[in-house]
């Protein structure tokens, strides 16, 4: 079972960016996906973005798409999520989570092993 962690998140402007880091420890298999969702009290777990470990493919709710970069680094087994241009509405609990053989998913339920999360609050 791959255990994660997450890191960087913190109280921002809005416009301004952060760097979150998701650190695996465990084995991430070529077909992993790596993905990152977020929370808000009352609502459910909404997926953000991901990326399949061997060949990098990525994928992103629309909402953030042009703000937001997901990528990995293979030898620190650790995936990240570039925030730009940060809005309000992008306050959060951020989550990182893993599947292996799975096929492109946004279903939380699909994701097998979880982080704590990482809260990012965006000020207007």
């Amino acid at each position: 079972q791959v255990q994660l962690e997450e890191s960087g998140g913190g109280l921002v402007q809005a416009g301004d960016s952060l760097r979150l880091s998701c650190a695996a420890s465990g084995r991430l298999f070529f077909a992993s996906r790596v993905a990152w969702f977020r929370q808000t009290p009352g609502k459910e777990r909404e997926f953000v973005a991901s990326i399949v470990w061997g060949k990098g493919y990525t994928d992103y709710t629309d909402s953030v798409k042009g703000r937001f970069t997901i990528s990995r680094d293979n030898a620190k087994n650790t995936v990240f999520l570039q925030l730009n241009t940060l809005k309000p509405e992008d306050t959060a609990v951020y989550y990182c989570a893993t599947n292996t053989g799975v096929a492109t998913t946004r279903i939380p339920a699909h994701f097998g092993s979880w982080g704590q999360g990482t809260q990012v609050t965006v000020s207007s």
